[in-house]
C-alpha cells in the first residue's frame, strides 16, 4: 500500500498555452506517485486531450471562469480529475455524455470535422477513454468531471 500524498489542486484560464503547462505539472506528479515511466506518455496525452476539452467548451461557453484539475496519488493510484463548468445537464437535457447521451448524439446539420456527426467535445472523450483503462465521465449541475487513473507505486509493477 502507497503512502498517500496530497492532492494538487490547480485552476486556470480557459487559455490553449496553459494546457502545456498542466500537461507538464502531471507527469511530473504522477512520476512522483510511482506511475511506471511506460505509463507517463498515455497520463500526459490524457490529461493534454482533458483539458483542450475543457478550454474549448470554457471558450464558446464560461470564458470567466477558471478550468479545475485535481492530481492525487494514494491507494496504489495516480488519479487526475479535470472538471469544466461549461458543460452542464441544461446543456444536455440530464442525459449524461458518451455514446448513450444527448451530448453525443451526432448533429444531423454536421458535416465538417474528422468524423461527421461527432461532436469535437465527444471525439475528445473517444480519445480519453481509448488512453486511459479507468476513466469515469459524470456530468453533474456544476459542469462535466473527467476522472481519469493509473496504477502507482507498489501497483503499477
Amino acid at each position: 500500500m502507497s503512502t498517500p500524498m496530497a492532492t494538487v489542486e490547480m485552476s486556470f484560464t480557459p487559455l490553449p498555452a496553459h494546457v502545456r503547462t498542466t500537461r507538464l505539472v502531471a507527469t511530473a506528479v504522477a512520476r512522483r506517485s510511482g506511475v511506471a515511466e511506460t505509463l507517463l506518455d498515455e497520463v500526459r496525452l490524457a490529461v493534454g486531450e482533458a483539458c483542450s476539452r475543457a478550454v474549448e467548451a470554457h471558450r464558446e461557453r464560461c470564458p470567466d471562469q477558471p478550468v479545475r484539475v485535481a492530481l492525487t496519488g494514494s491507494d496504489g493510484r495516480f488519479e487526475v480529475v479535470v472538471t469544466d463548468a461549461a458543460s452542464t445537464l441544461r446543456d444536455t437535457g440530464g442525459q449524461p455524455p458518451g455514446p448513450s447521451g444527448a451530448g453525443a448524439q451526432p448533429d444531423p446539420g454536421a458535416s465538417e470535422g474528422p468524423l461527421p456527426g461527432f461532436l469535437p467535445s465527444e471525439l475528445g472523450l473517444a480519445v480519453i477513454a481509448g488512453l486511459v483503462d479507468d476513466v469515469r465521465i459524470a456530468r453533474t449541475e456544476s459542469g462535466l468531471s473527467i476522472r481519469m487513473s493509473w496504477p502507482s507505486g507498489d501497483a503499477a509493477g
